[in-house]
């Protein structure tokens, strides 16, 4: 029997959580148990930010509509819709869309998103 080449995802893994983002992984640890990269689609609502991390992975982020805020080591750049922007391992980043519209966005991140490896600072 020959090996199938590709997945199709048709039902990501909808990620639970209390501050209004939606994140859907379509590849990756929670969906396929993919370790080597995880892609989601996530939609960010306006004033929405989660605290510092510094993870373990590259990160990076494809803003559809909408503009996103991402804080890399101290320095602010802002993300329009159309473009993009890779942070590196090791980097302390901020997501955020202090903006008063919602933020859709992609995030592929190199090996997979695992909370484990985030990094995430309390208190924030």
């Amino acid at each position: 029997m020959t090996e199938k080449k590709y997945t199709k995802q048709t039902k990501p893994f909808k990620v639970p959580t209390t501050d209004g983002k939606l994140i859907e992984e379509h590849f990756g640890y929670a969906s396929t148990h993919t370790p080597g990269f995880s892609v989601a689609h996530m939609i960010a609502p306006p004033h929405w930010g989660e605290p510092h991390q510094t993870p373990e992975f590259d990160e990076i982020s494809i803003v559809i509509r909408g503009k996103q805020l991402v804080e890399v080591d101290g320095e602010e750049v802002e993300v329009n819709a159309g473009e993009t922007i890779l942070v590196k391992a090791g980097a302390r980043v901020r997501y955020s869309n202090p903006f008063d519209e919602e933020t859709e966005y992609w995030s592929v991140c190199i090996p997979a998103f695992d909370i484990a490896t985030t990094h995430r600072e309390d208190g924030e």
